[in-house]
């Protein structure tokens, strides 16, 4: 099917231009100012924004925590993410401690097949590594995952020892690996949460009180000092705080290679959605906590200057119910919130309405930066020719209030939505996954099983 675009707005990482843009056979062939071609769809688009199909991250869909499993599996998770303008998702197999790599590369493949409305990626969660496996490493990153996830939180499930985080960060140096890194110092924080625990403390409120900023800064100027050491690409996820942008700043300025990643929900909301009544402060138990007011304005004033690179949006999903586990022991409740389809509505909105954000900055760190820095560039991230037509033809001037009870912006399978009550001006329209229209007039029009994996190349210098 071919398909050419009329008269859009052409915003990418670096240009801003209205030309038309013709689409055949999955891959943008031609961009010109007016081009005289036939096409089996026409789409007018004067008066509207053309951006490349938004790339996040860091989702996590189908993931077992404890005894529940988050809400959204792929048919549904990546329906929602189409319909908010991402055409590239990235989860997570997440290894069982003892068991091989494999063995959750293939869970999650299977979690992914016939599902996937868009395309997908995977990072491998890394729980154990002793050296007489390490091999699978390379094995790994052969099939086209070259990155791993590591964590400094949950002793009890993810948390690796700083000698399995730097036996897993040199041999990512060695092949062209980046290693990201959930950085909150668990071991201290689970002595904290004891602590609040015997003194009575069970209320949502306190999981934030729990898990002070300062914990998060600490495990981050760690992780940089053991990345440093090993030569390893480091991307520090979801960042939440500015104390945890001073070590991330300072590793930058000396020219290591580390980035940062953070989340909407760190941008626009704050630690007093805690204080709602009753247990509804549980809807943002999610890890690292909300922070404040003023990390939000040092977290907004990293996106724009690029001490932060990407915006993904740790999308995990659990139903109230499963919430209500924790309804006497904040330790209880699932930590995770949705968000997978409101990244960019949120983030034209408030970043470049607001005019914190440029458009190009806008596609960088909604796409491109993401594509770059994890071996998906040109393909993804980009309008170009040659690369995948993923489109988004985006209105930005049309008004929606977020809202579970809103079918317009509200696809994901949950009985909440963390952005509750927001207006938001700016809002995807149409939507392009290789050439093919899956998304139109905001109505979902894919099939599941379109999307496919992603093989990624090694990381190759310099990206951004």
């Amino acid at each position: 099917m071919s398909v050419l675009i009329r008269q859009g707005r052409i915003v990418t990482a670096a240009d801003d231009y209205v030309a038309d843009l013709f689409i055949e056979n999955e891959t943008i062939t031609q961009i010109g100012e007016h081009l005289e071609i036939e096409a089996d769809e026409i789409i007018e688009a004067r008066g509207k924004l053309v951006f490349p199909g938004g790339v996040d991250p860091h989702v996590h869909l189908d993931l077992p925590v404890g005894a529940v499993v988050s809400s959204d599996d792929y048919e549904s998770g990546t329906r929602a993410a189409a319909c908010g303008g991402t055409t590239t998702v990235m989860d997570f197999p997440t290894q069982e401690r003892g068991r091989s790599l494999f063995e959750a590369l293939e869970l999650w493949h299977e979690k992914a097949r016939q599902k996937a409305c868009v395309d997908y990626a995977f990072h491998m969660i890394v729980c154990d590594m002793p050296p007489e496996r390490e091999t699978e490493l390379r094995k790994v990153v052969e099939e086209g995952i070259p990155s791993f996830k590591l964590f400094t939180a949950y002793p009890d499930r993810l948390y690796v020892d700083d000698g399995t985080l730097y036996r897993v960060m040199r041999n990512a140096g060695e092949l062209g690996a980046v290693v990201m890194m959930h950085a909150e110092n668990g071991i201290v924080i689970d002595e904290i949460v004891r602590q609040a625990c015997a003194e009575g403390h069970r209320d949502p409120r306190w999981h934030a009180l729990t898990r002070p900023a300062i914990m998060e800064a600490e495990a981050v100027h760690r992780c940089v000092a053991i990345a440093q050491v090993a030569r390893a690409v480091l991307y520090v996820v979801h960042i939440s705080c500015a104390a945890a942008l001073e070590p991330l700043r300072a590793a930058r300025d000396r020219g290591q290679l580390v980035f940062g990643e953070t989340c909407p929900q760190y941008l626009l909301l704050d630690h007093t959605a805690y204080e709602k009544p009753g247990f509804e402060g549980a809807k943002w138990v999610m890890t690292p906590p909300l922070r404040s007011k003023h990390d939000q304005t040092e977290l907004w004033k990293a996106l724009r200057m690029g001490d932060i690179q990407t915006v993904g949006t740790d999308h995990c999903p659990f139903m109230m119910c499963d919430k209500e586990r924790g309804l006497e022991n904040f330790t209880k409740i699932p930590n995770g919130a949705p968000g997978i389809e409101n990244r960019m509505a949120l983030l034209f909105h408030a970043g470049v309405r607001s005019g914190a954000l440029s458009l190009n900055r806008f596609v960088q760190v909604t796409s491109t930066n993401a594509a770059k820095i994890f071996g998906l560039f040109p393909k993804k991230g980009t309008i170009a020719v040659g690369s995948d037509a993923d489109v988004v033809i985006f209105n930005p001037e049309r008004e929606e209030t977020i809202s579970v009870s809103n079918p317009r912006t509200h696809h994901m399978r949950v009985d909440y939505n963390t952005y509750e009550g927001m207006r938001v001006q700016g809002i995807p329209e149409t939507v392009l996954l290789r050439g093919r229209i899956i998304v139109r007039n905001g109505e979902f029009v894919g099939k599941p099983g379109y999307g496919r994996f992603l093989k990624r190349r090694s990381y190759e210098e310099p990206v951004i």
